[in-house]
């Protein structure tokens, strides 16, 4: 265990103290990134090696399915979409301590109160961000354009392969590079850019968004995404549980405004860039550069937060309570809490998919009732 949140946004935002570093801007006296524990470099750190993986993992994927391919914003709306949502989830995900891994995926499991929080605002956030995306503002317009029916793609087909091949044993090379680097360091962390490499693989294999989840839901009535969520969830909690029980410290965040804000700046954000901060790491390996520039915006609005951390944290972060739900309820109590709430969360969604579908099947029916 690395005593930690299994999280992204954290690191970026050390990546983001880097740059800023090495632009000549002193950042020593900015508490945000003493208090996510900012020193040494991406190598030395747990998150750094797992991000690296998952970076490495999400691209191996992709060269294995042929999926590698670069590919440019279809707008300059797009683009404004990319930087504008990451900065605001980047943004977000900072103020509430988390993003869709650390506030919601592995904070629940974690038993700390602000998990649930953000998860109810993130949810109400992503509602709201599917209204906004259907300003007419955000429909870019169409362009048409005359295509051959064999295009250059098509005819180097086989090249592409060939390539794909040599780039996916390169990469392989790198990852044992990488692998024998850090087995020198400290022996969790070449176990920790197994696991990361292992998840980038299947992010992208699956296709797995948490902002598809949640949009899908309001937009689709698709719920596949979210139901897996939920049971991903409902099997850490209790391996989670017993990792906890035998001494493990839970990690446990602030149940402040900062929380509510964050999580609803969080889900807004995720639907205007069109992805989450996993969804956007493997896309960007696939060579999307629309998710290239959602990252860039995710550094850019967790430094934004860096900046202001010390004139907010007094006001809407530090006077309220870390709730430990274990502590506060009792280790079963604390079980049953979060098992009911995450059974009660499937039992929503199932009601609202068949709901969302009944709702839209009923003006098929009124038409056929008046052709009768």
């Amino acid at each position: 265990m690395t005593q930690t949140f299994w999280a992204v946004t954290g690191e970026f935002t050390r990546w983001g103290a880097s740059l800023m570093n090495l632009v000549g801007i002193d950042t020593s006296h900015y508490s945000y990134l003493k208090l996510i524990h900012y020193q040494g470099t991406v190598l030395d750190r747990v998150d750094g090696i797992m991000i690296i993986g998952m970076f490495l993992g999400a691209f191996v994927a992709a060269l294995i399915s042929n999926n590698v391919k670069l590919r440019w914003p279809t707008s300059k709306i797009r683009i404004g979409q990319a930087i504008g949502g990451g900065i605001l989830a980047g943004f977000g995900a900072r103020l509430a301590m988390g993003c869709n891994l650390a506030a919601f995926f592995t904070g629940i499991p974690q038993f700390s109160l602000h998990a649930w929080i953000f998860t109810i605002f993130t949810v109400i956030g992503t509602y709201f961000g599917t209204k906004i995306i259907k300003m007419p503002f955000f429909r870019p317009r169409v362009k048409l354009q005359k295509k051959n029916s064999h295009t250059l793609a098509d005819l180097h087909q086989g090249d592409h392969t060939s390539r794909n091949r040599v780039l996916l044993i390169l990469a392989g090379v790198a990852i044992v590079g990488l692998f024998f680097v850090e087995a020198n360091k400290a022996a969790l962390l070449p176990w920790v850019l197994i696991f990361g490499l292992a998840f980038g693989f299947l992010l992208e294999k699956g296709q797995v968004c948490f902002t598809s989840a949640f949009r899908d839901l309001w937009t689709a009535g698709r719920t596949n995404m979210t139901k897996a969520i939920i049971v991903g969830m409902l099997v850490s909690t209790i391996i989670t549980y017993f990792f906890i029980r035998s001494g493990i410290p839970a990690k446990i965040m602030w149940a402040g405004p900062n929380v509510v804000i964050g999580g609803f700046v969080f889900g807004i954000g995720i639907v205007i860039a069109g992805g989450c901060e996993t969804g956007w790491m493997y896309r960007a390996m696939e060579g999307q550069v629309h998710y290239m520039l959602v990252g860039v915006g995710n550094i850019i609005g967790s430094m934004l937060l860096v900046i202001s951390w010390d004139a907010l944290a007094p006001k809407i972060v530090m006077p309220f309570p870390k709730v430990n739900l274990l502590t506060s309820l009792g280790n079963y109590g604390g079980l049953a809490f979060t098992y009911g709430a995450l059974l009660l969360s499937l039992l929503l969604v199932m009601w609202y998919e068949r709901h969302f579908f009944k709702k839209n099947s009923e003006p098929t029916k009124e038409v056929l009732a008046h052709e009768n």
